[in-house]
């Protein structure tokens, strides 16, 4: 159940305690908080959020820069990909520049003229979200901006056409104007606001990517492609069998379950010690949930724990549980009655179901005493791990 979002007088007070103020002229005038969350063509001196870390201080100013160069506010010698790889790396390494890049982009994103560096502002938020969380403290901060965005479009366009309008009357024409653009380039900020609204959702329980290795280009481009092209993982059952209507009409089951499934049987899963309950190489199981997502199974696996590890994820992330919701008090009440919690399967939507009984059948094969004798799990092993997916 997704909560909802703070009010606008609650994200003013959260803003007037944990904004780190600016100044500005010789009289060092403090900036106010509409103009310190407004986008701002110029460098920054001093952190957006108040910090007494040395190294955030210094990384914060640097990592406004890289945002503006992202953007298209500010030039670089770098193409955008490795832009988004230095900015993601530094947040993903260090967790304490987290909140001051989802700061960052709300300031940017904020009374931005071009429509072009608004979107690709929205661009590199989702792409984040992709890999880390912000803090529980600024979340429902995060939340509520990026709610206010949903159904923004009309105002959105409307907001830049009042400001480049506002803008033309102070500027004369001897200043030099920055570049408008008020077309639509790329998609709509709302398209961007929905994903990052249902990325918030799952990275604040998931906690973003894990493991040792550091973000790739491929991850990058991977999390960028998502916005339009949703994930295997974390979507619906409906949605994954949609995506694979033109490259497997046939199968009525989703790829990626039959896919990991036979996997872990072809690298001899039924007879290895703790399956499922003893967790593959985590940088291991990132790699093959790319190469997976984009419908490729490597030929160079060796550890059935990798593929394993990859199916409960995928079972663990779709969007609704295979068991919906609505039969968690059947499936409770009745787990000591078979005939009870076969009628609660039948009554599952047909998709569900044949997901569901794949999985009965695929560990069945796990439960044989004959494989039981070398894996260590039984049933109620089999059971106890697979059961919270």
């Amino acid at each position: 159940t997704l909560r909802k979002p703070i009010s606008q007088s609650s994200m003013a007070d959260w803003a007037s305690k944990n904004l780190n103020m600016h100044t500005q002229g010789i009289f060092r005038r403090r900036i106010s908080i509409s103009n310190m969350l407004s986008w701002n063509g110029g460098s920054i001196k001093k952190p957006m959020l108040i910090t007494s870390n040395r190294t955030i201080k210094k990384e914060a100013c640097e990592m406004f820069k890289l945002v503006q160069s992202y953007m298209g506010d500010r030039q670089t010698r770098m193409d955008r990909n490795h832009v988004a790889l230095v900015t993601v790396t530094k947040c993903w390494s260090m967790q304490g520049l987290r909140d001051e890049l989802y700061i960052q982009l709300i300031r940017q994103t904020t009374d931005n003229t071009c429509y072009r560096s608004l979107a690709w502002g929205w661009e590199l938020m989702a792409i984040s979200l992709a890999f880390f969380s912000p803090s529980p403290k600024f979340q429902s901060y995060l939340e509520g901006y990026i709610y206010r965005h949903l159904d923004s479009d009309e105002n959105i366009a409307q907001r830049i056409k009042e400001l480049v309008d506002l803008k033309n009357k102070k500027n004369s024409k001897s200043r030099k104007k920055r570049k408008q653009n008020t077309e639509d380039e790329g998609l709509p900020i709302s398209t961007y606001a929905k994903y990052c609204y249902r990325k918030l959702q799952k990275v604040a329980v998931t906690g973003g990517k894990k493991g040792l290795r550091k973000p790739t280009v491929e991850e990058i481009t991977h999390a960028r492609n998502a916005i339009v092209t949703p994930s295997l993982f974390g979507s619906s059952l409906e949605e994954i069998m949609l995506r694979q209507q033109d490259m497997y009409p046939s199968n009525k089951l989703p790829w990626v379950q039959t896919q990991l499934s036979q996997q872990v049987l072809a690298l001899g899963g039924e007879q290895t010690e703790g399956i499922f309950r003893i967790p593959g190489d985590i940088d291991e199981v990132n790699a093959l949930k790319l190469q997976v997502d984009q419908w490729r199974i490597p030929s160079s696996l060796s550890d059935p724990n990798i593929p394993a590890s990859l199916l409960k994820l995928w079972y663990r992330e779709l969007e609704e549980p295979v068991i919906p919701q609505q039969f968690y008090k059947e499936c409770i009440s009745n787990y000591e009655n078979p005939d009870a919690a076969v009628a609660v399967v039948q009554l599952l939507p047909e998709l569900n179901r044949l997901v569901l009984c794949y999985l009965i059948h695929f560990l069945q094969i796990f439960a044989q005493p004959s494989n039981v004798g070398r894996t260590k799990m039984d049933v109620n092993n089999l059971a106890m791990v697979m059961a919270p997916n």
